[in-house]
């Protein structure tokens, strides 16, 4: 435990961030999820808006900074690219 009044400042600070770019992770993992599965099943229809929310919050997550930006760049792409293949 920080006996130092700083370090007990940085220590809260940490928290809140590690709990924020939590949230954005799972949300982000989530929705690329749900995206999967509706590919991944035999009836792919309605994939459009699930796209959207997926390229969404993986975007959201580069722009906080949970993942880099050419992380998200190659996810919108694979999950796109699996998108137009199960459309055909």
């Amino acid at each position: 435990m920080a006996n130092i009044k700083s370090s007990e400042k940085a220590n809260r600070q940490r928290v809140k961030r590690t709990a924020r770019n939590v949230a954005q992770t799972t949300a982000m993992r989530s929705a690329i999820k749900k995206l999967r599965a509706a590919i991944g099943s035999k009836t792919a229809k309605n994939l459009g808006p699930l796209l959207k929310n997926a390229v969404r919050a993986i975007d959201k997550a580069a722009s906080k900074g949970v993942i880099k930006k050419g992380t998200a760049s190659r996810s919108v792409s694979r999950l796109t690219v699996a998108v137009a293949g199960a459309s055909k």
